[in-house]
Formats: C-alpha cells, sequence, structure tokens
C-alpha cells in the first residue's frame, strides 16, 4: 500500500522513483548513498502489479491487464473480455518446463504473423479470436460465457515449474489442453529454427494471463507517469493521468504526484545518465525511492548533508543480515 495518504492532494506529493533492487546499484554509487542518507519508509511490495494496485483502483479490485493494454495500442476493448496470450520461451528439463522469457521475445511483424498463423485455428475451435496487437503483444478476444479461471502473470511464473502455475480444477481443462496444444505446434516451427541460427530463443509457447474486461470506473492518485512498460503505461492512460514515454527531456513535464519507472535501467546508465538529470531537483524537491526488492525511502533536499551517512557495500549488508 502506498504510505502516503489517499487524501493527499497529488501537488503535495513527492516525485516516485522506482529503481531496481539495491543489490543491482554496485554500479550507481550516487543511488546508493542516496538511499542511505535517505528516510526509511516501509517496505513496497516486491511483486510489481501490486506496486502498481498501489496507484490503479477499479470498482471491482480487479487488474483487467489484457483490457487494458490492448485498449492502449488498439482502443477497441469494448465491452468483451480479454486474455493476454504474450509469446514465450519454455525450456523443458528433468522436472517438467520452466518459463524463461515473456512478452519481449524481439519479434518483428512478419515473424509474429508467421508463428500466429497455426494457432489462430486452435483458438477458433473454442471460440475464441487470436489478435496481435503488437509483435511482442499478443491478446485473446473471449466469447460470452467462456469459463476464466485465475492465471498467473509471468513474474511470478518465471524460472519455475510451468505446472504449478497453470489453471487447475475443471475450469481450467480448457485452457491446459490449448497450452499443450500451443507447444506443440511452435515446437518445429521454421521460425524458431530461424531464430536459433541467429542465437536468439525460440518462441515455443504462449503465457496466458491477466484476463477481465475494460473497467468501466478507474482511477489513480498519480497526476503522470514516464516509462516505457505497456501495463504501466495502459493503466495510467485510462485513468486519465498524463503518460510520456521514458526519456531524459520528459522530466521537465514531471513534479509532484508522478511516477517515474527506471527500475528496469542499467545501474551504469542509472549513474551517468539519470543522476546527472535528476540533480538540480534533488535541491528543491523531496523524491520517494522505490527499490525492487522493497527497499522505500524518502529522500529530502537537506539530506544531501547527512555526510555521515555512506553507502554500503552488498558484501557487507549481505555479511551482517547473516
Amino acid at each position: 500500500m502506498s504510505v502516503t495518504a489517499p487524501d493527499t492532494p497529488a501537488d503535495r506529493r513527492p516525485l516516485e522513483i522506482w529503481l531496481p533492487a539495491v543489490a543491482r546499484l554496485e554500479s550507481a554509487p550516487s543511488w546508493r548513498l542516496a538511499i542511505e542518507r535517505a528516510d526509511r519508509l516501509p517496505a513496497a511490495p516486491m511483486a510489481y502489479l501490486d506496486r502498481l494496485a498501489a496507484h490503479f483502483q477499479g470498482d471491482d479490485g480487479e487488474l483487467p491487464i489484457a483490457a487494458l493494454t490492448r485498449n492502449y495500442l488498439h482502443g477497441d476493448a469494448g465491452e468483451g473480455a480479454w486474455l493476454c496470450a504474450d509469446p514465450a520461451w519454455v525450456q523443458p528439463d528433468m522436472n517438467g518446463a520452466r518459463l524463461l522469457a515473456c512478452g519481449q521475445m524481439q519479434l518483428d511483424d512478419e515473424e509474429a504473423e508467421a508463428l500466429a498463423e497455426p494457432l489462430r485455428p486452435l483458438f477458433a475451435e473454442a471460440g475464441i479470436a487470436l489478435e496481435l496487437s503488437s509483435p511482442d503483444r499478443w491478446h485473446l478476444r473471449l466469447p460470452d460465457g467462456l469459463a476464466l479461471p485465475p492465471f498467473d502473470p509471468p513474474e511470478l511464473a518465471m524460472g519455475e515449474d510451468l505446472f504449478l502455475h497453470l489453471p487447475q480444477g475443471a475450469e481450467g481443462r480448457t485452457w491446459r489442453i490449448l497450452f499443450n496444444d500451443v507447444q506443440v505446434t511452435l515446437h518445429q516451427h521454421p521460425v524458431n529454427a530461424a531464430r536459433r541460427a541467429r542465437g536468439l530463443p525460440p518462441v515455443n509457447s504462449l503465457w496466458l494471463w491477466g484476463g477481465g474486461r475494460l473497467p468501466s470506473s478507474w482511477r489513480s492518485d498519480l497526476r503522470g507517469v514516464i516509462g516505457d512498460d505497456l501495463v504501466l503505461l495502459a493503466m495510467a492512460r485510462r485513468a486519465g493521468a498524463a503518460v510520456r514515454e521514458r526519456h531524459v527531456e520528459a522530466l521537465a513535464e514531471a513534479g509532484p504526484g508522478w511516477l517515474l519507472d527506471l527500475q528496469d535501467i542499467a545501474a551504469d546508465q542509472l549513474e551517468s545518465i539519470w543522476w546527472p538529470a535528476l540533480q538540480a531537483r534533488l535541491r528543491r524537491q523531496a523524491l520517494q525511492l522505490v527499490c525492487a526488492d522493497g527497499q522505500r525511502c524518502l529522500l529530502k533536499p537537506w539530506h544531501r548533508w547527512r555526510f555521515w551517512r555512506r553507502a554500503v557495500p552488498t558484501a557487507r549488508r549481505s555479511g551482517a543480515a547473516t
């Protein structure tokens, strides 16, 4: 949950910055020092969708990722039910299979269409339409009345045994069959042979998740967001918040009540590009720093004078905790 009270005006909330886990900031000493000098706040959720849920809410409390992202990309989600069907790489092993990549497979339009062509009839038999919203973001348009069991988001399943994350029970049977049929169909697809020859992982599965309908009411406590993640941008646009693609120039518009998502930026770029761009702001405005490992702190302008606080190397930090 957000540490800022829901009724706090947006213009009184700090600019919030999402960063990688502290352990990944070894090449970003300025950021590590800022975290050490800041005031500690209650921990943030470690799961990405849980952090988003702290800022975005609908009437039913759900996060219908598929409908939101489809509408952001094409504006046609309407009143129907949708499900994300992101291209994925699944690696078999001795104990089953594991999800190793999802949704960022570097597909181009031609590759995506070639992979989708034999899959469309599989879904059509169940009355489902496979829609390629972008080469790396696919969606299923679902018929009315089709059971939609819970699906785990890819961040929960990544690297784990897939069996533990497939929909279970009678409601999940149709989806388990489709999941297997998709893998069989893609296993020997010519596109995957060409990808392997170029040193790229195969697209041998689809990960189904984020089902639901476009919410009639969707709100946020944010005034605007800067980022590259499709889910974040789709949620913000639906809530009426300002949406800006992630580049340094966009900081000129950001202020209190905004969110800057840097959690997937390499540490050396955080240090060489984003730290200098934010230094002037640090002298006049409080920043709330939220790391992917859940650490959260409030950095105020006068905290730069806390010379007695030094960045603690990760190795020493880990050793002290054992």
